[in-house]
C-alpha cells in the first residue's frame, strides 16, 4: 500500500492511499475460503462447494466488503504512521473510475486535535465562598411544606374563596342533560381554577344540603367538540362543605412525611439547603477556574467539533424561544447575537479539549466500576423492559459511552485542579453568593456569556377530582409553564466532547431567550474518535 499526504494545513489533513489489487484479491480469496463451508450449492455436498464457484456466485458482495475491509486497515494504518489523533471520523471516497481487478485509490480527509503545551497549573488561586444555612431558611422550608399539604374538614358554614365544597351534579344543553355531565360526591376547591370558567365562583355561598342551577358557557377549545362553545345548566347540590385545617409542625406533621420526628424532617432540610448552597460554591469556583484556564491556554480547535457544539447551542436557543411570548422577536435578538454565540462555542471546545489533556496527563480516569455504575444510573430512565437493550447499546457504542463518562470525568480533573490551587474562603449571603455567580466576568466581553439554560417542566400539584365519568363540569387542561430555570451547578449539561463554557448571562430584555450558566460541564473532548468502519464510496 502507498500513502501521500494530499493536505497539511492548521488541523485538517488529508492523504490519497493506493491499495493494490492483489491485495484486494487476497482479502477475497480470505472470505471465500472462511465462507465456503457453510455455502449450499444444488448438486454438492454441504461445505464442499469448489472455492472459484463460491467466488463467482458472491463475486460482487465479496468485493465490497474485501473493499471495505482493506480500506480501514489502509486508513488505519496511515493515522498510525502519522501519528495522527483524529477529531473527526475520516472522510472517504474511492476513486470514481475503480473496477474490479485493479488497484485502488482512495481519499481521504479528517480534523485532528491540536498539539496542547503541558498546561500551566501552577499559581491558581481561586475564592471559595460560603453560605451556612440560616433558621430562617429552614423554617421557609418548612412553611412551603405546610401549605403543600393542606388538610380539609368539615363545617357549617358558607361556602367561600378557599374552601372545598363536594357536589353532586348534572349538566345539561337546552335542557337535556349530556354524557359525561353527570357526577356525584366530586370535591371543588373554590379559586383553584380547576374547572370551566364561571363554574367555582358560582359555587360561593352555597351550604350543606343546598341545592341551585348555574349557567356556564364551555370554552370554545374545550376538548369535547360536541360541547365546545355552547351554554350548559348544571344542577348541584352541596353535600359538605369543607374548610383548611391548621396544619401545624409538629411530629405527627413529620410522621404523615414518613418521618419519625420534626427534629428529622428539620435535619433533612438543613442539609438540602447546605446542599444547594455548596452547589452554588462549586459554580462559582469552576467558573474562576475555567476563566483563568481559558486566559493562560489559546490553541486551534477542530472547526467541525466548534460546529457541532454551536449547533447544539443554537438548538437549545431555538427551544427557548418557542415558549415565549412572542418566539418571533425571540430568534431576531438571536440572530443579532448569533457571532458571539460562535466565540463561546469555540471557547467551549477548547476549554474541554484542554480539561481533556490534564486528566489524561495527570492519570486521571473513569474506573470500570463508576462507569457500571453511571450506565445503571442511566437505564433507570428507560422503562423496564427497555433497560437491558440500552445498557448493551452503551456497552457497543464507543461515542454512547463517551459521553456518559464526560461529566464524571470533568467533575474529576476540577476537582484534581481545586487541590492543586491556592484558595482563599470568605463567608458571605445566599444574595452575594448568587450576585458573584450572575455577574459577567472582567476581560471576558461578549465571549462569557453564557449557555441557553435548560428549563425544567413546573411540576404541577395533583388535582383533588372525585367526578366520575367524562368531563362533567370540566376541568381545564392544564397550562403549560415552562419553569425558568436557575443556573445550575457544574454537574449538568450536554454529552458531547467539547461542551460548556463557563460564564453567567448579561441580563436580558424581557422574553428573550435566556442565556444562563455556561459553566455547567465543560466536557473533556474525546482524545480519538472511536473506531468505525468507513465504508468507501465511488464518486
Amino acid at each position: 500500500m502507498q500513502s501521500l499526504e494530499t493536505q497539511n494545513e492548521g488541523l485538517k489533513r488529508a492523504d490519497r492511499i493506493t491499495i493494490p489489487a492483489a491485495d484486494i484479491e487476497a482479502r477475497i480469496d480470505a472470505e471465500v475460503k472462511k465462507i465456503a463451508p457453510q455455502v449450499k450449492m444444488p448438486g454438492f455436498r454441504p461445505g464442499k462447494v469448489p472455492a472459484n464457484l463460491v467466488k463467482k456466485m458472491h463475486r460482487d458482495s465479496l468485493t465490497q466488503e474485501a473493499l471495505n475491509t482493506v480500506v480501514q486497515q489502509g486508513i488505519d494504518k496511515t493515522i498510525s504512521d502519522n501519528r495522527l489523533r483524529p477529531a473527526t471520523q475520516p472522510h472517504v471516497h474511492l476513486d470514481h473510475d475503480y473496477a474490479p481487478g485493479k488497484d485502488a485509490a482512495v481519499d481521504f480527509h479528517l480534523e485532528v486535535l491540536p498539539e496542547i503545551a503541558a498546561p500551566t497549573l501552577d499559581g491558581i488561586e481561586l475564592e471559595r465562598l460560603t453560605v451556612e444555612p440560616t433558621e430562617a431558611d429552614v423554617q421557609e422550608r418548612i412553611d412551603n411544606l405546610l401549605s403543600s399539604q393542606t388538610r380539609f374538614e368539615p363545617a357549617d358554614k358558607a361556602a367561600d374563596e378557599g374552601d372545598a365544597v363536594v357536589i353532586d351534579f348534572v349538566g345539561k344543553v337546552d335542557g337535556v342533560a349530556f354524557d359525561g355531565g353527570t357526577g356525584e360526591a366530586m370535591t371543588v376547591r373554590i379559586g383553584q381554577g380547576q374547572l370551566i370558567p364561571g363554574f367555582e365562583e358560582q359555587l360561593v355561598g352555597m351550604t350543606a344540603g343546598e341545592e341551585r342551577q348555574i349557567k356556564v358557557t364551555f370554552p370554545a377549545d374545550y376538548g369535547a367538540k360536541e360541547l365546545a362553545g355552547k351554554d350548559a345548566t348544571f344542577d348541584i347540590k352541596a353535600t359538605e362543605v369543607r374548610i383548611p385545617a391548621d396544619t401545624k409542625a409538629d411530629d405527627d406533621f413529620a410522621k404523615g412525611l414518613g418521618l419519625e420526628s420534626m427534629e428529622q424532617l428539620t435535619g433533612l432540610l438543613k442539609g438540602q439547603i447546605e446542599q444547594e448552597l455548596n452547589g452554588l460554591t462549586r459554580t462559582h469556583m469552576k467558573r474562576q477556574l475555567l476563566d483563568r484556564l481559558a486566559a493562560t491556554h489559546d490553541f486551534d480547535v477542530p472547526p467541525s467539533m466548534v460546529e457541532a457544539e454551536f449547533a447544539q447551542i443554537w438548538q437549545q436557543l431555538e427551544q427557548e424561544a418557542a415558549r415565549e411570548e412572542d418566539p418571533e422577536a425571540a430568534r431576531a435578538e438571536m440572530e443579532t447575537e448569533k457571532v458571539d454565540y460562535r466565540a463561546i462555542a469555540v471557547r467551549r471546545v477548547r476549554l474541554g479539549l484542554l480539561l481533556s489533556e490534564i486528566g489524561q496527563a495527570n492519570g486521571i480516569e473513569v474506573s470500570n466500576q463508576e462507569m457500571n455504575m453511571l450506565v445503571a444510573q442511566a437505564a433507570q430512565q428507560y422503562p423496564r423492559e427497555q433497560q437491558e437493550r440500552f445498557v448493551a447499546y452503551v456497552r457497543e457504542n464507543p461515542m454512547a459511552a463517551a459521553q456518559l463518562r464526560a461529566p464524571l470525568f470533568e467533575d474529576k480533573v476540577v476537582d484534581y485542579l481545586f487541590d492543586k490551587a491556592a484558595i482563599n474562603e470568605r463567608t458571605v449571603t445566599r444574595e452575594e453568593l448568587e450576585a458573584a455567580i450572575e455577574a459577567e466576568p472582567d476581560g471576558e466581553g461578549e465571549e462569557a456569556k453564557a449557555k441557553p439554560a435548560k428549563k425544567t417542566a413546573a411540576k404541577k400539584p395533583a388535582k383533588e377530582a372525585a367526578a366520575e365519568g367524562d368531563a362533567k363540569p370540566a376541568r381545564k387542561p392544564a397550562a403549560k409553564k415552562a419553569a425558568k430555570s436557575e443556573s445550575s451547578d457544574a454537574e449538568a449539561g450536554s454529552a458531547d466532547a467539547a461542551s460548556d463554557d463557563a460564564v453567567a448571562a448579561k441580563p436580558k430584555k424581557p422574553r428573550a431567550p435566556k442565556k444562563a450558566d455556561a459553566d455547567e460541564a465543560v466536557k473533556p473532548a474525546a482524545k480519538k474518535a472511536p473506531a468505525k468502519k468507513a465504508a468507501a464510496k465511488s464518486e
